[in-house]
């Protein structure tokens, strides 16, 4: 018994389909259809004249013996009519469908089939080697793919955050718009100012350059200047004094109640005082007063 041979592998069939689709130009499975399409409409072409035929010749039957027919006649013969217009269009799609079953499975195996021994090269592919390092350029291809689809998704990222940015700068354009109106109307009065004269500058320069009023009032506190160690301000020296003076003045201010003049000290008491008269030789005098009283104090201390 001969041997049969090998059925070809699903992917050969398949890949030789596609070859055969390539170098035709249409699909083999497309064409036989139509063909088939085409039969078909030409049997209900057909069927559908025969049944006017056959409408027709009941009409003139009916019409030429009206007298002699009954109403049960007419409906056995529209009856009659129709049950053999669906057998004649019964048979003609039976064996309208086993003829063209067996002549698309003959064009399939013979027309249209390449035999698997038969290297097929199309004009576009000859001389190309596709036996040796398929795997690695689908490979490379595959990663050049993702590639592009990541650099095509960083795009659209970038896109949409260009977007973004476009619609805070107009929001930021229509405020600082807005604010520029409202400060339009400084621009008169900065045009006054711009316009003074000259001695007012002047002025102005020369106020700049004074000191602050705290360091002149720092200078003359009641604790400024160098002391001995155990003696207070207005002990040490005759500049101490003044200076511990003018510093109380500066800081009280000239304010003072009974009752902190009763709880002061002689000192204290005599500060009141000169605030109250407040003239230069009432000062002086309390000045001398006071060396007056300190040089007892000092008498005692050195017998001591």
């Amino acid at each position: 018994m001969p041997e049969q041979p090998a059925p070809a592998p699903a992917t050969a069939t398949s890949a030789s389909a596609l070859l055969l689709c390539e170098a035709l130009g249409f699909s083999p499975q497309l064409l036989l259809d139509d063909i088939i399409n085409i039969s078909n409409n030409a049997v209900l072409d057909g069927v559908n004249g025969m049944e006017e035929f056959l409408q027709n010749w009941a009409d003139e039957r009916r019409a030429r013996d009206n007298a002699d027919t009954s109403t049960s006649d007419v409906d056995a013969t529209t009856h009659e009519v129709e049950q053999g217009l669906v057998a004649f269009q019964t048979l003609l799609e039976y064996h309208t469908d086993i003829a063209f079953d067996f002549f698309e499975a003959w064009c399939l195996r013979n027309i249209f089939m390449i035999p698997p021994d038969l290297p097929i090269v199309l004009p576009h592919q000859e001389g190309l080697d596709l036996s040796e390092g398929i795997l690695e350029k689908e490979q490379e291809l595959t990663e050049e793919v993702e590639m592009l689809r990541k650099r095509l998704d960083g795009q659209r990222k970038l896109n949409r955050s260009l977007h973004r940015s476009i619609r805070v700068a107009n929001n930021q354009h229509a405020l600082a718009s807005r604010r520029l109106n409202k400060m339009s109307s400084l621009s008169s009065s900065l045009g006054q100012q711009a316009s003074l004269p000259p001695n007012l500058q002047a002025l102005y320069e020369s106020m700049s350059s004074l000191p602050a009023l705290s360091s002149i009032s720092s200078k003359f506190s009641p604790t400024s200047g160098q002391t001995e160690p155990g003696r207070r301000p207005w002990e040490s020296t005759k500049s101490g004094y003044m200076n511990w003076a003018l510093g109380r003045l500066l800081s009280r201010g000239g304010n003072s109640t009974p009752a902190d003049e009763e709880k002061s000290s002689p000192v204290d008491r005599l500060d009141v005082s000169t605030d109250a008269i407040g003239r230069v030789s009432d000062l002086q005098r309390a000045a001398e007063e006071v060396e007056k009283r300190r040089s007892p104090e000092e008498d005692s201390q050195m017998e001591e």
